[in-house]
């Protein structure tokens, strides 16, 4: 199935998304792409929908095609000073600053928004499945975010991140439970079951 190549025709759009909302460890990390009008592949979709392999090898397609993309993060600790979901709000809004060329309007994946920009937005509830533009934004996102954890991992073996990427896998609350939480970790999530954590 291919997606639909933009909401409304002739204008600058956007696609916004995020990845690593549900993790225990690492920052939260979000893309933007705008991609031509008239661009089509049939292999962009959700990256969660998507090999490995297959979102890697889309990454230089959509970096090529798109006319601007930029991947930006929100810190452990900025996520354990704002929360996870401002955090994530964040990240899309440093993705769209970033941008080399200024956007008309937004498609934020999700049903929620919040941000200092004031560009016109639309949310869209499992928009990386229905827009090319936040999927492809979605597979950056993932792809960067995978990469870093694999990179932590060589320092911080003890938690298998270079096989979850730090979400919550038995592994990984093993690793913990076993070794403590490290720097990477986000205090304000609950690390282990039965852990009780100050909401913020």
């Amino acid at each position: 199935m291919i997606l639909k190549p933009f909401l409304e025709a002739n204008r600058i759009e956007a696609g916004c998304d995020e990845v690593g909302r549900g993790c225990l460890a690492g920052p939260v990390v979000a893309a933007a792409v705008i991609l031509p009008a008239d661009y089509s592949n049939p292999w962009i979709n959700d990256s969660k929908k998507l090999r490995k392999k297959q979102r890697e090898d889309l990454i230089e397609e959509i970096k090529d095609k798109a006319l601007a993309w930029q991947i930006a993060e929100a810190s452990v600790e900025e996520i354990d000073k704002i929360n996870i979901l401002n955090a994530s709000f964040l990240a899309m809004t440093r993705a769209v600053q970033g941008l080399s060329l200024l956007p008309k309007h937004l498609l934020i994946d999700g049903n929620r928004w919040k941000s200092n920009l004031t560009i016109p937005y639309t949310c869209v509830i499992k928009g990386d499945g229905k827009y090319a533009s936040i999927a492809a934004a979605s597979i950056l996102a993932k792809v960067h975010r995978d990469k870093f954890m694999e990179e932590l991992s060589l320092d911080f073996p003890n938690y298998a991140w270079e096989r979850n990427a730090g979400y919550p896998t038995q592994a990984h609350r093993s690793g913990i439970e076993l070794h403590g939480d490290c720097i990477w970790h986000r205090k304000s999530f609950r690390l282990l079951k039965g852990q009780l954590v100050l909401n913020i």
